[in-house]
């Protein structure tokens, strides 16, 4: 089976023998139902893929869909003029070059379909070339923009300016102003524009960017079309049953936990209240290809524009995880305000874990072990002025597998010496917990490979932490300015360890005090 990774162009998958998931049909539901779509997803989830097989079809190019489902469905085949314009290639963090790669896109439409006499400025020559495609073809105009955020979000939250007439500006607002000039022309140009999709990772307030057209159709949460871009179970199991099988039989495993296996590592999206799972398709390919379960997707890079708006921001992931949200507060990003959530959100490291239709709210939070694992070790290596890499987790794991909660202490202990200063410079109490709880959040989260239970509610209280290894257990109570004795007393007092009493398992009540003042762990105790 040849995997088609890397590749986006739906001809070249077709006719070079590729594996293709068919979502011609939903294609087909697309194309028939409206005009002006926008679509977002994470990056690498098939997004250029979907407007390559879409400039295919509207092309007429009715041989590549031999078949497939839009063949059966098909029966028109109409030749349209196709703008496709993607800002997937190149850097947008010098000052002309957004304005180059327009003046370019719109210079090659007036080489094929001719140039007005009278339009000068970018927008009315776009306008007029859509015109005089339809008058040269007799049929309406099909407009596919791909990564249109792509020149915002490589200077979003950046200190880059461009001077222009004199006057000096952010570059952020001299791309949003080239944009929004270009998709201004989508509401003049209404009468000749046949489809219209603009794909992206961001969904930026329509008074930013959309301004001046009639707003596009957002399917982004929409249920009908959830498996548009990715792969769900069911197409999984149907394409790629030998790989999975294949890669059972490497691991010692069977295939249903090898889909298991699958399932928590790569799945777990879902982009609407239909909770329709899933996968992500670039972490599947590469797992296939190279018969190992690795972390592909986050491998290949965190966006530099989410770091940046984290370090700028008030808000600690773990006062957002884990929690229930209206819609508006995570699908639009807003430029003039500093809340991360949306953006963490439609970059796809947190995605939908279920619905409230009482109160129409969506609990967010990571989609599977690939996204929490990484975007956690980003954060951390940042954090903590050191990276929290593989070797010292392994250390870590060695120690609880073994009983050795001194090895465990002295190895945490150690990297909070790295955040010492984070405490030491906070006068506020309130403030200083808040960053107590983020440190040790990170921390335990990062552990990872073992069942790790963090503020587990009990009849008696919160737990601040359990983890659970194959022959130990640990429950953990910390303290901020306090005592180990009083940790440990709180544990026993109040029966935290109870449900492990008939447990197999040697369990390790552990009391830790931590020093604001020190700023790192001041004294701990077992039992």
């Amino acid at each position: 089976m040849k995997y088609p990774i890397g590749i986006q162009t739906f001809e070249r998958i077709i006719t070079e023998g590729f594996v293709y998931v068919d979502k011609t049909a939903l294609v087909h539901k697309l194309v028939q139902n409206g005009t002006v779509y926008f679509l977002s997803r994470p990056r690498r989830f098939g997004k250029s893929l979907l407007v390559s097989t879409l400039k295919s079809y509207f092309l007429g190019k009715r041989e590549l869909f031999r078949g497939l489902a839009m063949e059966r469905m098909e029966s028109e085949w109409a030749v349209h003029p196709v703008f496709h314009l993607s800002f997937s290639s190149g850097s947008f963090m010098q000052g002309d070059e957004l304005k180059n790669v327009l003046e370019t896109f719109v210079a090659d439409a007036e080489k094929e379909y001719g140039k007005s006499d009278t339009a000068t400025t970018l927008s009315m020559r776009f306008l007029k070339v859509i015109e005089a495609a339809r008058k040269k073809t007799g049929h309406k105009v099909v407009v596919l923009i791909d990564e249109y955020d792509k020149p915002l979000l490589d200077v979003l939250d950046s200190d880059l300016s461009v001077e222009i007439n004199g006057q000096k500006i952010s570059l952020e607002d001299y791309n949003r102003g080239l944009l929004k000039e270009i998709y201004s022309v989508f509401k003049d140009a209404d009468e000749n524009l046949r489809f219209v999709l603009l794909t992206g990772v961001t969904k930026f307030s329509p008074v930013s960017v959309f301004s001046g057209f009639n707003q596009p159709k957002d399917i982004s949460m929409d249920a009908r079309y959830d498996a548009l871009c990715g792969i769900t179970e069911e197409e999984l199991t149907s394409y790629f049953a030998e790989p999975i099988k294949e890669l059972a039989g490497r691991n010692g495993v069977s295939e249903k936990e090898m889909l298991g296996q699958l399932k928590r590592q790569y799945d777990g999206y879902h982009f609407s209240e239909g909770m329709t799972d899933i996968f992500n398709p670039f972490s599947l390919l590469n797992c296939f290809d190279s018969k190992k379960i690795r972390d592909y997707w986050f491998s290949t890079g965190t966006p530099t524009y989410l770091m940046r708006l984290l370090q700028h921001s008030d808000e600690n992931i773990n006062e957002l995880v884990s929690k229930y949200y209206t819609a508006g507060e995570f699908i639009d990003y807003r430029a003039d305000t500093e809340t991360p959530l949306p953006m963490i959100y439609q970059s796809g490291y947190l995605t939908i874990k279920d619905y409230d239709p009482t109160f129409g709210t969506y609990l967010l939070d990571f989609p599977n072990n690939e996204v929490r694992g990484g975007f956690l070790t980003a954060l951390s290596s940042g954090y903590f002025k050191a990276k929290m890499n593989i070797s010292w987790v392994r250390i870590v794991n060695i120690a609880l597998a073994q009983g050795d909660t001194e090895g465990f202490m002295r190895n945490v202990t150690s990297l909070l010496a790295n955040v010492s200063y984070r405490f030491q410079r906070k006068s506020d109490a309130m403030e200083c917990e808040r960053y107590f709880q983020y440190t040790f959040y990170l921390i335990l989260q990062m552990i990872g490979i073992y069942n790790t239970c963090i503020e587990k509610e009990t009849s008696e209280g919160h737990i601040d932490c359990i983890i659970e290894c194959p022959k130990h257990v640990y429950v953990f109570e910390f303290k901020l300015n306090g005592s180990a004795e009083n940790a440990m007393k709180q544990i026993n007092e109040r029966g935290y360890a109870t449900p492990y009493l008939t447990d197999a398992r040697h369990v390790h009540k552990v009391g830790v005090n931590f020093s604001s003042a020190k700023g790192t762990i001041d004294n701990w105790q077992e039992e």
